[in-house]
């Protein structure tokens, strides 16, 4: 081989090891982040981390936990589909606890009673009311009694319950404690403790204090009208059985509470478009979970009576 074809083999071989040597050193196309099949923390990594998260919610249980389950686990199914997101219903044991869990993070959207959502949106900075039930902007209770009790409905506060075994419904209930408690005294000038001839008791749950004053366990109680109505429609009370004696003025009640972390787990803008679910929800088997003929926005202005009471009765800290 002659010196002129050694020089150029030579000089081809060269160039191709600059070449592979420049491919080499230079940044990929990506602008040098890592890929998420390199286990690298690129953007794609960290969309697929929030994709992955669990939007968790929870219901105050102010009627039996099994059936709220059964109630709840649709609303869960619902949102997810339309979030895109895991959603998951969280059974409480009590209202005290859907507020803990909420204060702690472990749920972000809860059902609350107007005096639980207060609480929870005074313990969590950032939290607010969402969405109500139509029928929540004005609520009511039903002061109720047994058939056999002696006491009969009126259009003014039941004074003769003052001497009758009494019970409310759980201690933190907006509609089964604080607002029959709240008119109690307003009508009265007492409190429960000075009122009842026996101090009155708590039944722990709407359904509960319902059954109790049925059976003639207790001569009266106080509860959701909600849940007495429901009863009413399916034939397990009736209006002999278990007459209403007073119902008390309207106020703000049942609400959707959301989590500030919601925003942070999953983007900006993720709680609007958590209300907007919410109040798009139409269909009635949906609804009947609460039962609600409609969600609609919810402000935590609206709640500011029930703040009021519930600071005035020490319900605040």
């Amino acid at each position: 081989m002659n010196l002129m074809k050694r020089q150029r083999i030579l000089a081809v071989g060269l160039a191709a090891s600059c070449s592979l040597l420049t491919l080499s050193l230079l940044p990929s196309c990506d602008g040098g982040k890592s890929t998420p099949e390199s286990g690298g923390s690129g953007s794609a990594g960290e969309g697929i981390t929030k994709g992955t998260k669990t939007l968790k919610f929870s219901a105050i249980p102010d009627q039996n936990s099994t059936e709220l389950k059964e109630k709840y686990g649709p609303i869960a199914e619902y949102l997810s589909d339309t979030l895109g997101v895991p959603v998951e219903y969280v059974p409480s044991t009590d209202y005290d606890a859907s507020v803990n869990m909420f204060k702690n993070g472990e749920i972000q959207l809860a059902w609350f009673g107007g005096l639980t959502g207060v609480q929870a949106r005074e313990a969590v900075e950032g939290a607010h009311a969402i969405a109500m039930g139509e029928e929540d902007a004005e609520f009511v209770s039903y002061f109720i009694a047994n058939k056999d009790s002696g006491l009969m409905p009126s259009d003014d506060f039941p004074m003769g319950i003052a001497d009758k075994k009494f019970t409310f419904g759980s201690q933190t209930s907006t509609s089964g404690r604080l607002m029959p408690e709240h008119y109690l005294r307003v009508n009265t000038g007492k409190g429960p403790q000075e009122f009842f001839t026996t101090p009155p008791a708590y039944s722990g749950s709407h359904d509960a204090t319902l059954e109790q004053v049925a059976s003639g366990q207790f001569d009266c109680g106080v509860l959701n009208y909600s849940v007495y109505d429901k009863a009413l429609a399916a034939g397990t009370i009736t209006a002999e059985n278990v007459p209403i004696l007073w119902k008390t003025p309207s106020y703000a009640d049942y609400n959707f509470t959301a989590h500030p972390d919601l925003e942070k787990d999953f983007g900006a803008g993720f709680t609007d478009k958590l209300k907007q679910a919410l109040i798009d929800m139409k269909d009635p088997k949906l609804l009947s979970a609460f039962p609600r003929k409609a969600m609609i926005e919810a402000k935590d202005e609206d709640f500011e009576g029930i703040k009021k009471v519930a600071q005035d009765l020490g319900f605040l800290r």
